[in-house]
């Protein structure tokens, strides 16, 4: 930090915000922003409710809890970690706990948070927040077929391949999966 310039000097101004369209799961806006240095242009901003997922590791710590999915937006299969969003006035962490179970059949068995992130931080505000399970209890059921095609416990291992075969591409599934390789949890 120059100790010269005010802490402030480089932060942008929003001068206001202009609603393009809202609904339940998408606000879209315009914004009138201003640089430090005066220039003034308009930003598309994208508001989403926050989204909660969670690690899912098995009892071993060597595998995690994944589902894969067709994402037709961008026309790929791809592994994911379960999830979805929080409703309102709904704590993220069961959120997160109601999502694998609704999307694996799977019951966690412990619930501490690991990370927030927001993946598109240039133009939406979308925060997503990550927890940990060790262990979990299957409890059965039926995989959802508007959810996954299957779920299957992915051994650590064989997550740096299969992101580097561009098979896990969402932000928050390798974020949450490359903290937990990068700093494995202590056995508990």
């Amino acid at each position: 930090m120059d100790p010269d310039r005010p802490p402030e000097a480089t932060k942008w101004t929003i001068h206001g915000e202009r609603v393009v369209d809202d609904t339940r799961r998408l606000r879209l806006s315009v914004a009138s922003v201003e640089l430090p240095d005066g220039v003034t242009f308009e930003q598309y901003v994208v508001r989403m409710p926050k989204a909660a997922m969670m690690v899912v590791l098995d009892d071993s710590g060597r595998s995690v809890l994944m589902l894969w999915r067709h994402r037709w937006i961008f026309d790929r299969w791809v592994w994911e970690l379960p999830g979805g969003y929080v409703d309102p006035d709904e704590n993220p962490a069961i959120t997160a706990a109601r999502e694998v179970e609704e999307e694996t059949g799977w019951r966690h068995r412990t619930s501490e948070p690991l990370a927030s992130l927001q993946p598109n931080v240039g133009i939406a505000d979308n925060e997503n927040l990550l927890f940990l399970s060790r262990g979990a209890e299957y409890i059965g059921g039926e995989t959802d077929i508007n959810e996954a095609e299957r779920v299957a416990w992915v051994p650590l291992p064989a997550v740096r391949e299969r992101i580097a075969r561009g098979e896990i591409l969402g932000a928050s599934s390798l974020v949450g999966l490359l903290h937990v390789i990068a700093f494995p949890p202590d056995p508990r």
